[in-house]
């Protein structure tokens, strides 16, 4: 028979346990992960419909909102399992080769994404009259052409890098060790940011040659959806990256 004074007791200690668990405590005093502490889907900066004619509304809704969500959902219960919770996402990738196989493909899904959406803007126009010239200005507009001879130049070579990547992966220009423009590419959802990556440097802009990134549109036309592609590629923020703004 429960005693008046054990039943006060029994209560007193439910309402502390209810206590712990909203401060995101366990009983044995570890964290619990808490929402701030996971990987979450960033907004575009533009409506999906932004980009047409150079890449369609379905294809943008589709490669966010699915194929970019289930890579956050995958690296959240990757970094989840592995206690790595809190970890930024450029630190995961500078040392991916540490972690199980699942940061590796997912948090390189998540990284190339991210950057990828912010490496483009809208260019009102038709694909055979796009509304103006794209072509990058400021520093890095001086540093591509000292580097390549002439945009047209660069332009002809990140070009052939894309088409001659095999099967699904990234065309990148980056800055590499020595501090120069790069052209090159990386497999799947690597990306030159890995410490085991066979392609390294710091990103400067990165185009999706994944079959999911054009097919609904351009079907296996690679070399159309590239030739897009460098309608709407947001120079400013490429700029910024150069200068590590």
């Amino acid at each position: 028979m429960t005693t008046r004074r054990e039943f006060f007791k029994k209560g007193i200690l439910a309402g502390a346990g209810l206590a712990i668990m909203k401060t995101g405590l366990s009983f044995e005093n570890k964290k619990v992960v808490q929402a701030e502490d996971l990987f979450a889907l960033p907004p575009l900066p533009y409506a999906y419909d932004a980009l047409e004619p150079f890449i369609d509304k379905q294809t943008m809704e589709i490669h966010h909102t699915k194929h970019h969500q289930a890579y956050i959902d995958k690296l959240n219960k990757a970094v989840t399992d592995a206690k790595l919770n809190g970890i930024t996402l450029e630190v995961l990738c500078k040392n991916v080769s540490k972690y199980p196989i699942a940061i590796r493909n997912h948090g390189g899904g998540h990284y190339n994404h991210s950057m990828f959406w912010n490496s483009m803007k809208p260019n009102p126009g038709s694909v055979l009259e796009p509304a103006k010239a794209n072509e990058p200005v400021w520093k890095i507009g001086d540093a591509i052409k000292s580097t390549f001879d002439s945009f047209s130049n660069f332009k002809t070579k990140f070009t052939e890098k894309a088409m001659s990547t095999f099967g699904s992966g990234w065309a990148w220009l980056v800055i590499n060790k020595e501090g120069k423009l790069e052209i090159g590419s990386t497999p799947n959802q690597d990306n030159p940011l890995m410490d085991l990556a066979e392609f390294k440097g710091t990103p400067i802009i990165g185009l999706d040659v994944w079959e999911h990134a054009y097919y609904l549109k351009y079907q296996n036309k690679r070399a159309d959806y590239v030739n897009s592609w460098w309608n709407i590629v947001n120079w400013e923020v490429a700029s910024k990256r150069f200068e590590g703004k």
